[in-house]
């Protein structure tokens, strides 16, 4: 008997049931980013070791415990991007972007890889989709980037959106802040566990992120970050919550949100959505003003988030609605082969006009197209006879409720215009 060979742990493939859902997201973001005048760009799925040390941080868990790193036949560190940020600095710097243009709008989608422990909607391999504004220091940027997460969520089907955010500082008051934590921490870091013992001296904000749930208990009563923050980040942040504020984004702000890389500053965020539960959390990003720099390029201040497909997609199979946001699928049923030339003509108008339609003509029986309708989740068929044929209607069956109605053969365009709207071609 030969081998059978599966997918390696915490790797999927994405079924031809799945894909309407990838495809509707990623045509959602890429409209509406460019509404936005953002840009795609595409970088190398493997980049130089260095960049994520440097750029994410050394004592992440991303970059201690996460990466996929290989040495490649010329003795050269390489490492599978585990997110995406680092990768568009670079591009940005080594491509002299910044030269081009003061503020850079720039979107990406791609497959990244992270060595963690596989659960549902986290994946080894996944997709990310992430947006970076990058030569805008002002709050705005950071009030249009949140804003713009909220509209395309709200795009794709979801309620409920609210964004929870925080700022954590900047190079001026970053060091009081961490000496306040490491005062409070100070006091039970016998009771944390390694990660967090090992951050204290070096990276005190990183414990905030961490994801034990004994540590979290220890970090009641901890001191509002934002008391220590210096006049220019108080400022910059209570515009950005000003800002969403005035767009009706409902917003709370939370003390200990940090996100899990070195490099943010000032604004972080995250987009939830009660409809989700526990895991509410549906995309996260924030400012980093000091990245750019620290990767070699000028100093430029960015702001960006990103958001997993997988998880997405996980929550529009669940939602009911979905199936009204996509491109239905219109079944062409010849009944009779004499019908079958006809149906091929009618159904090339069709799919020109930019829907989408799958035309049977192995079938000739009404109930043998009906069966297969329903298999193919056909919201529409297009039933085509002798009767039909003698009369020059079609008679068009909604799959939904069953219900029916003749259409003149010459008006079925000027019917899908009216029952779905303009095709998507």
């Amino acid at each position: 008997m030969s081998q059978k060979y599966t997918v390696p742990r915490g790797t999927k493939d994405i079924l031809p049931s799945e894909i309407p859902f990838w495809h509707y997201i990623e045509s959602s973001s890429r409209s509406l980013f460019g509404l936005y005048n953002y840009q795609e760009i595409r970088t190398p799925i493997f980049e130089h070791t260095e960049l994520f040390e440097r750029g994410i941080g050394d004592a992440t868990d991303i970059v201690e415990k996460e990466m996929y790193t290989f040495t490649d036949k010329g003795n050269r560190r390489l490492t599978l991007r585990p997110e995406g940020t680092a990768p568009l600095v670079r591009a940005y710097v080594q491509n002299s972007i910044y030269a081009k243009s003061k503020v850079a709008k720039l979107y990406y989608c791609g497959p990244m890889f992270r060595y963690e422990r596989p659960q549902s909607g986290r994946y080894r391999q996944f997709h990310q989709i992430g947006v970076e504004c990058l030569g805008n220091a002002l709050p705005i940027a950071d009030a249009e980037v949140i804003a713009m997460g909220v509209h395309l969520f709200d795009e794709l089907g979801l309620s409920g959106l609210s964004v929870t955010i925080n700022s954590v500082g900047c190079a001026v008051c970053r060091p009081v802040i961490e000496e306040r934590l490491k005062q409070f921490i100070g006091m039970n870091l016998e009771n944390l566990c390694e990660d967090c013992n090992r951050r204290f001296d070096s990276r005190p904000l990183r414990i905030l992120d961490c994801k034990n749930v004994t540590c979290k208990t220890y970090m009641t009563g901890l001191p509002d970050i934002r008391n220590s923050l210096c006049h220019e980040c108080t400022d910059h942040f209570n515009y950005v919550v000003g800002y969403i504020d005035n767009l009706g984004i409902r917003f709370q702000i939370n003390p200990q949100l940090v996100r899990g890389l070195d490099y943010y500053t000032r604004t972080t965020f995250e987009i939830v959505s009660d409809q989700l539960g526990a895991q509410n959390a549906l995309c996260g990003g924030g400012r980093y003003d000091g990245l750019v720099s620290q990767l070699g390029g000028p100093a430029t201040p960015a702001v960006g988030f990103a958001f997993g497909i997988e998880r997405a997609v996980m929550i529009l199979q669940e939602l009911s609605d979905y199936h009204q946001k996509v491109n239905p699928l219109i079944y062409m049923a010849p009944v009779g082969f004499d019908q079958v030339a006809k149906c091929f003509l009618l159904v090339d108008r069709i799919r020109r006009a930019g829907y989408r339609v799958e035309l049977e003509a192995g079938k000739t029986d009404l109930k043998s197209h009906l069966k297969q309708a329903d298999k193919l989740d056909a919201r529409l068929v297009l039933i085509y006879g002798e009767t039909e044929a003698e009369q020059g209607n079609i008679l068009v069956r909604r799959m939904t409720d069953r219900t029916q109605e003749s259409v003149d053969f010459d008006a079925v365009l000027e019917f899908l215009l009216a029952e779905f709207g303009p095709g998507h071609g």
